[in-house]
């Protein structure tokens, strides 16, 4: 994407201004684009173009919002060689990653295309007395505040599932990743009518707070950390807002006494190291068994020691760049902490000069750090044995989140019995890729509140209504 400046905002078509920021990749620490930030009063103006089209675009008919979504669905397909240099750019995450994202977006818009012509098959319900029928209403202006991580997923995940429900929608991406969004709007925009789709980037707090508290936003859909989502819940809940919220978790990957163990690394791998490990899904804890522990931690050794990371184009890189060096600096903080309290830690190879490159790393032995206690949120595994599977069940259970988890096993059965007991709102059992847009995705505890993706995914953008006829 050759893009060098981004807007400030995307309203009714039109694009605005702003003081200038710079978008900075972090291979090199250097700027590749710049973006403007907007303000509170940029904020009032996307929302009243939002609400001034809710009245004809709820209205129109399943059809004309699955053309305007899979013509979207298309467009980011078409675009894909222009859109992924950005994200990489960007977010940090290599190139092959930053293509297939383009492509699970997409995804997101083909499965809500179909989800308007779902809903409107619900069926009547019969009493002797009376004859029901349930409808949903669109809720109305819909705020979608999303992160970096996943800068074009994440935010199509909302978008497509609010504009498909009939709800205008004004997204506030994360101000570190806007050029990846702005194609997505940009997109939109081609399809929609004018106010359906806006956009605003600038201060996460300024700019979240402002669309939190216009009374003329109906629901509010944020994905970030479990710290931050409780302060967007409290504040929605003043006005009654309504909230989905995907938040933090702390994601186990539990492997069975039957399991092959090349096998369940090979998930671990890629559950843990996929988008260089910053991911609310990533494995962040393993479980192994005592009898497994030696044959695991050989294999996981050899594997971790051979990972390099690398620039987001450079070919045979294993993952790219965290964030920022901020993250660099914290992850490193708690290995050497562990490792100084006498945990051994396994590293693979450094990165290159300059950037924020980190090893991956494998600390073992890893309850009474401080890293076994957190979301790690990058290249780095906390690695525990145990005795008792009941007694991982009821740990895990007890830690208060459950976004993801992961269970490996010969024995499927066993394995879903041991998925099912777990307080998680997405297990992978024999895959380390879990997610996908038919079926809901979300967490329980303080994980967050809602769902996306699926039906339910839809759902969380209507209201129902129940009509009720004396028969």
């Amino acid at each position: 994407m050759n893009a060098t400046s981004i807007p400030a905002a995307r309203i009714g078509g039109r694009t605005f201004d702003g003081v200038a920021h710079d978008v900075i990749d972090p291979a090199t620490g250097a700027a590749f684009a710049t973006v403007g930030w907007a303000g509170a009063a940029d904020v009032e103006r996307a929302v009243g173009a939002a609400a001034d089209a809710f009245a004809s675009w709820s209205t129109t008919s399943a059809r004309e919002r699955a053309a305007a979504l899979r013509g979207i669905a298309a467009d980011l397909r078409a675009e894909a060689a222009e859109i992924a240099p950005a994200i990489a750019a960007e977010s940090g995450k290599l190139m092959a990653e930053a293509t297939a994202e383009v492509e699970f977006s997409a995804k997101y818009f083909d499965w809500f295309a179909e989800a308007p012509a779902i809903a409107e098959e619900e069926a009547g319900r019969v009493t002797p007395m009376r004859r029901f029928r349930v409808r949903r209403h669109p809720v109305g202006v819909v705020a979608a505040i999303g992160t970096w991580n996943f800068p074009l997923s994440i935010p199509a995940r909302k978008i497509a599932a609010s504009i498909a429900a009939g709800c205008p929608t004004v997204l506030k991406p994360s101000e570190r990743t806007p050029a990846s969004s702005d194609a997505l709007v940009r997109i939109c925009e081609r399809h929609l009518p004018a106010g359906v789709i806006g956009q605003v980037v600038g201060d996460g707090i300024e700019i979240s707070n402002a669309l939190i508290d216009d009374p003329r936003v109906a629901a509010v859909t944020f994905t970030g950390s479990t710290p931050i989502g409780k302060v967007i819940a409290e504040r929605a809940g003043r006005s009654m807002t309504r909230a989905c919220l995907e938040l933090g978790g702390r994601a186990p990957f539990i492997v069975r006494e039957d399991a092959d163990v090349a096998d369940a690394v090979d998930h671990l791998m890629i559950a843990k190291l996929r988008n260089n490990g910053e991911s609310c899904i990533a494995a962040n804890t393993a479980f192994v068994p005592s009898s497994l522990a030696e044959e695991f931690r050989s294999v996981l050794a050899a594997r971790v020691a051979a990972t390099r990371p690398g620039p987001q184009s450079e070919a045979g890189a294993d993952f790219g760049p965290l964030i920022d060096a901020g993250a660099v600096e914290r992850l490193t903080a708690l290995v050497d902490a562990a490792e100084r309290a006498g945990k051994r830690v396994v590293r693979g190879q450094a990165g290159p000069d300059g950037g924020a490159f980190m090893a991956a790393a494998v600390v073992e032995d890893a309850r009474g750090t401080e890293l076994y206690e957190q979301e790690i949120f990058g290249p780095v595994l906390a690695v525990v044995t145990y005795d008792d599977e009941d007694a991982v069940v009821e740990e895990v259970n007890g830690w208060g989140v459950g976004l993801a988890g992961y269970v490996c096993g010969r024995d499927l059965a066993a394995a879903q019995d041991l998925a099912e007991r777990l307080r998680i709102g997405i297990v992978g059992v024999n895959n380390g890729a879990p997610n996908t847009p038919e079926v809901p995705f979300g967490g329980f505890g303080s994980s967050g509140i809602g769902r996306e993706g699926g039906m339910d995914g839809y759902d969380e953008f209507t209201e129902l209504q129940t009509i009720s006829i004396a028969r």
